[in-house]
């Protein structure tokens, strides 16, 4: 009997957000307190899609970062991290469309992030998303983060849902990996561009056929 897709679940940066580059301006700016910055070929090659904690251990080994400032830096870049959505965090059409249309059609629809809660919910409700959504999963409801499974498994639990039932939409090497493991099908994207109606759609049939 062929599977039902029931449930998106969707990363936030890279996938519904375009903020990549604001954690790693954020963070920068918090870390040039300190006189450590993280090159661009880090960012994307090394701390793309790790929570800000993790990143921070990973800095506190290359450099003499006491770990005691971790806390410090960790509020100063949530704060700048802010600053920057209000600024820039803005409705994309493409993104309203297609989480309304799935919204309407009766698929449930999540966001599993490894940022906190405040930021999601604050970029959701700047990008127009908020009402779409049945479940958030952040960095603080769960013990490990991606590329770990448990915060779409966690979803999924939330959702009543089976893996099988469940398509996870992720952008970068973790996010895809966790996907993977959890046992749902993956919708791999490249921008925040690719995650339209007609490819989630597309996604749903292949996974239907």
């Amino acid at each position: 009997m062929k599977n039902k897709i029931k449930a998106i679940l969707f990363d936030m940066d890279g996938v519904l957000i375009d903020a990549k580059d604001w954690h790693y301006e954020a963070l920068n700016k918090a870390l040039g307190l300190f006189g450590i910055e993280i090159s661009r070929y880090d960012h994307l090659h090394t701390f793309d899609g790790l929570p800000t904690k993790v990143k921070l251990k990973i800095l506190s080994e290359r450099y003499y970062l006491p770990e005691e400032m971790h806390p410090f830096i960790n509020q100063m870049k949530q704060m700048y991290t802010t600053e920057l959505i209000y600024q820039k965090c803005h409705p994309m059409f493409h993104h309203e469309y297609a989480l309304s249309k799935l919204h309407n059609s009766g698929y449930k629809i999540a966001v599993c992030s490894n940022s906190i809660r405040q930021t999601i919910e604050l970029m959701m409700d700047r990008a127009d998303l908020a009402k779409y959504l049945d479940v958030i999963v952040s960095n603080e409801d769960v013990k490990k983060a991606k590329p770990d499974p448990e915060m779409y498994l966690t979803a999924m639990d939330k959702l009543n849902m089976q893996p099988e039932e469940c398509i996870v939409v992720e952008d970068n090497p973790n996010g895809i990996l966790a996907g993977k493991n959890s046992g749902a099908n993956v919708l791999e994207v490249a921008t925040v561009y690719d995650v339209n109606y007609s490819n989630i759609f597309r996604k749903i049939e292949e996974c239907e056929k």
